[in-house]
């Protein structure tokens, strides 16, 4: 008889589309349907975004659920939990498996699943920084999957975490997406008003603190010095974009700059890069920079966290400290006046991103992550229901006497 498909419900309560939502929806679309049947709770705003490119065999499920006073949509979660009888809950960042994994624990889930994707590095302060509610939290968790073997580091050593609860399994995405031998579209750098020999830098990005676009805008006019075609292209929408935008002006760039907001093609935009650039503050496992690789494009990257899993200096790319324009600027200016150092930088990551960051092996490794783990969850609860059916038999033969020899007649 053919099992039924595994119940896996994720859990997100972020508002806009990023790398998280990337991630899942490379999930969504690999997972084996005969194995796994798959649903999606996350704020409506997030569920406009994500629609479009959902499979249609998965249940999206437009839910807010952002804070503890919000009693009305946590019964809600719950509800769906019993309702699609969910095996596995798949919550992603800590913020979101803070509301949904305890219901998980209430709703007795056989497996509870956390990706925390990044450190946090907003936790200042002496309650925030202890992580004693993340470890209190954590009870209700079986497992945690870690992005980056960094990842899975700060779980253990900084926020304590249980080493056995984590699992290193790396980003990947779909690489078939991106050929280093395309070319951009006809106009597409002039349409920006680029010269045709401008050299083209490029990040892509949500405009937010976290991927550091002013350190990027304060490297340029160094940049300039060295490469005076020079041009910055930023991919990608956010709350900053008013403040980036004025400090081009300040900056004297406005004729160098472009911000073009979010772009559904992007393999088009790498193609038009000469160099690309991630000048993040903290990551988990950043999917541009495994794309980049895979369009065969040189990287500059800060070396943060997990970036350097991918971005290996001198290998695939070159990795610069944080928050250090000086030194972002002289790395772009580097691989801007070498174009051999880029095709061999761009041949090698193409190579690395193929052997450890494809999709297959990420949803792989997932759904065996899924199996294993829910097989153990199961053979553990039917372990312990039996020794609850079961008494010893040393409580057996103290029932048996007092029966026979004290027992009341009438």
């Amino acid at each position: 008889m053919t099992p039924a498909p595994v119940s896996v419900l994720h859990f997100t309560n972020d508002l806009a589309r990023g790398g998280v939502e990337e991630h899942i929806l490379t999930l969504m679309r690999g997972l084996d349907r005969a194995r796994f049947r798959l649903h999606w709770a996350c704020p409506p705003e997030a569920a406009e975004k994500i629609r479009p490119d959902l499979p249609a065999d998965v249940e999206l499920i437009p839910l807010l659920l952002r804070k503890p006073a919000q009693l009305a949509n946590a019964a809600r979660l719950a509800g769906i939990i019993r309702a699609r009888r969910v095996d596995v809950l798949h919550s992603h960042q800590f913020y979101a498996s803070l509301f949904a994994s305890p219901l998980g624990a209430v709703c007795r889930v056989p497996l509870v699943v956390e990706t925390p994707h990044v450190r946090e590095q907003w936790r200042q302060g002496w309650l925030k920084s202890k992580f004693v509610v993340d470890r209190l939290a954590g009870r209700c968790v079986d497992c945690y999957i870690a992005v980056s073997h960094a990842n899975a580091a700060y779980l253990v050593q900084t926020k304590g975490l249980p080493a056995r609860k984590v699992v290193v399994i790396h980003n990947g995405s779909d690489l078939g997406r991106f050929d280093p031998a395309a070319r951009p579209p006809a106009r597409l750098k002039t349409g920006l008003g680029f010269g045709e020999d401008d050299a083209v830098v490029l990040v892509v990005g949500r405009l937010e603190p976290q991927k550091g676009h002013r350190i990027l805008l304060d490297a340029m006019p160094l940049v300039h010095r060295a490469c005076p075609r020079a041009r910055l292209v930023c991919v990608g929408e956010g709350a900053l974009r008013q403040e980036l935008e004025a400090r081009v002006a300040a900056l004297g760039l406005d004729a160098s700059v472009r911000f073009v907001g979010q772009q559904s093609k992007i393999a088009e935009w790498f193609a038009l890069a000469d160099v690309v650039v991630l000048p993040s503050l903290f990551e988990g496992l950043p999917l541009v920079a495994i794309e980049a690789l895979a369009a065969g494009k040189a990287m500059v990257a800060t070396a943060v966290d997990g970036t350097p899993e991918v971005i290996v200096d001198g290998r695939t790319g070159l990795t610069v400290p944080p928050r250090d324009a000086a030194a972002l600027a002289a790395a772009i200016s580097r691989l801007l006046r070498d174009p051999e150092l880029r095709r061999a930088l761009g041949t090698t990551g193409r190579a690395w991103v193929e052997e450890h960051f494809s999709q297959e092996q990420q949803i792989q490794r997932t759904q065996n992550l899924y199996l294993d783990a829910l097989h153990r969850a199961r053979r553990a609860a039917a372990s312990a229901s039996r020794a609850c059916a079961l008494p010893p038999r040393s409580q057996e033969r103290q029932g048996g006497s007092a029966g026979s020899g004290g027992a009341h007649r009438p």
